[in-house]
């Protein structure tokens, strides 16, 4: 890992807008989002040969992507079968894979009508193909749990019986990412909240609001990576990947086993992507945290070291300083709870955008040199540490 240590750049990005009805097809979404990438990158179809992507059975594959664009040559293709953790693993592996020389220029893309098609967990329909499907994770769904606000919604609560976190503290974060989203003209839900609209939200299974849940999109969004050296001769300053990182723990099933529930896979991934960074979490400019769901985003804030376990809740508390301008801003595009369910891309594309230096002043983190984007579920968890160019 420590081989592609700074030697990998993300050089394009692009993205559509987050929404609950598309009206088009997913590889349509999916084609727009690479190809505004491509000409972020001031690059052609004919410079990709390697595209990866993940999945649950609700988007394209990287082949339908390639001819869609007219690529000549695919040297290389990845498709990882999961949602959140896959994100930052998949870019993870387009830069290993261009390290290696098995490709000069690797799209990374996450496309789903995931408010119209198909939706998470297996809940929509395909045109055509009959009722809706329920289909909850293998086992649990025997004991009613069936959808993923049930499993995590444990965890939530194991947090708060052990550390005393409140509803309250849970929906500082939820306005906060809200706020920032209002900022995004990409952003499926730009109206700020307040914290009394969290607390009067509708219950979905306790301790969760619906405005502690993050949304069903339709949306495409990519990525290219290639060398440091070849990022030199592109359109804009280049990202680069300082440090990266994939693990898990025990049972490592959503992690509904594991001997602490207020743990989740940040205590795996931290140690070993600040070791290969080189940095420490006082050195972050801002957090790009993966937010399913606001207790996923408190507890991460203890996994990588930026507050002592038990701390989240009072270090969210208020919002102040985890909103832009404070000690630390997290998810400064709203992130899945309110930017669009990206499943941790829209945390690697905002990552870049903020490192370039290239939004407006209200949405700018000040002097950001080091971010810290995360993706996590599943399986397992991923993070990465992008550094400006």
């Amino acid at each position: 890992m420590r081989d592609f240590r700074d030697k990998i750049a993300i050089v394009g990005i692009g993205a559509t807008p987050g929404m609950k009805q598309s009206g088009v097809s997913v590889l349509t979404m999916a084609t727009q989002a690479v190809k505004e990438a491509i000409d972020d990158a001031g690059l052609t179809s004919k410079d990709i040969d390697g595209i990866c992507t993940n999945n649950g059975s609700d988007t394209v594959t990287p082949h339908q992507v390639a001819t869609a664009l007219g690529v000549p040559e695919l040297k290389w293709s990845g498709v990882y079968n999961g949602g959140g953790f896959a994100s930052n693993t998949a870019v993870l592996t387009a830069a290993a894979m261009v390290n290696m020389d098995a490709c000069n220029y690797a799209v990374v893309y996450r496309a789903q009508n995931g408010r119209s098609g198909v939706r998470i967990g297996g809940m929509g329909r395909f045109a055509g193909s009959g009722p809706p499907r329920i289909r909850g994770a293998a086992g649990g769904s025997l004991y009613g749990m069936a959808t993923p606000p049930q499993g995590f919604a444990m965890k939530a609560r194991a947090h708060m019986e052990k550390y005393g976190t409140t509803s309250e503290q849970l929906g500082w974060i939820a306005v906060t990412t809200r706020y920032h989203a209002s900022l995004n003209p990409l952003s499926q839900m730009p109206s700020p909240i307040t914290l009394e609209d969290h607390q009067t939200s509708r219950w979905v299974v306790e301790p969760f609001h619906l405005l502690d849940c993050c949304l069903d999109t339709d949306q495409g969004c990519a990525l290219i990576v290639t060398t440091a050296e070849r990022a030199k001769s592109l359109k804009h300053r280049p990202v680069h990947i300082l440090g990266a990182a994939v693990g898990t723990g025990p049972m490592s099933t959503h992690g509904d086993m594991w001997p602490d529930l207020t743990e989740l896979y940040g205590k795996y991934t931290a140690p070993r992507v600040f070791e290969m960074a080189g940095v420490t979490p006082k050195d972050i400019d801002a957090a790009e945290l993966y937010d399913c769901f606001t207790s996923i985003t408190l507890v991460q804030l203890e996994d990588y070291g930026f507050v002592n376990r038990g701390e989240g809740g009072p270090f969210v508390e208020g919002g102040h300083r985890i909103r832009l301008g404070g000690e630390l801003p997290i998810n400064t595009h709203g992130g899945n709870l309110s930017e669009a369910y990206r499943q941790g891309m829209g945390h690697v594309i905002e990552g870049v955008r903020q490192l370039r230096h290239e939004l407006p002043a209200n949405r700018q983190v000040k002097n950001a040199e080091l971010i810290l984007t995360t993706g996590q579920g599943g399986p397992n968890g991923a993070a990465l540490i992008l550094r400006k160019g």
